[in-house]
């Protein structure tokens, strides 16, 4: 995310002519974009992203279960 944010305001500097990045060569403008592409591609290849998510998950539900247990005044489990 941090890099297409990157991209974008570079890409709208240059459009500009503001700043340095006015003298960039393109390439270096529009780098950001591949460089996400080739992390979103990374992190696909690998389950980096599912992994994420199944935490995510996990957490929520975990979270869940705590508060029905607090809601029947059982002590929630501390991992």
């Amino acid at each position: 995310m941090y890099l297409l944010i990157l991209g974008v305001a570079l890409m709208l500097l240059k459009y500009l002519e503001i700043g340095s990045v006015a003298g960039l060569s393109w390439w270096w403008v529009l780098s950001p974009f591949a460089l996400a592409v080739a992390w979103w591609a990374w992190a696909d290849a690998t389950g980096y992203t599912k992994r994420k998510e199944m935490e995510k998950m996990d957490q929520k539900k975990q979270d869940r279960i705590d508060k029905q247990r607090e809601a029947l005044g059982i002590k929630p489990r501390r991992r």
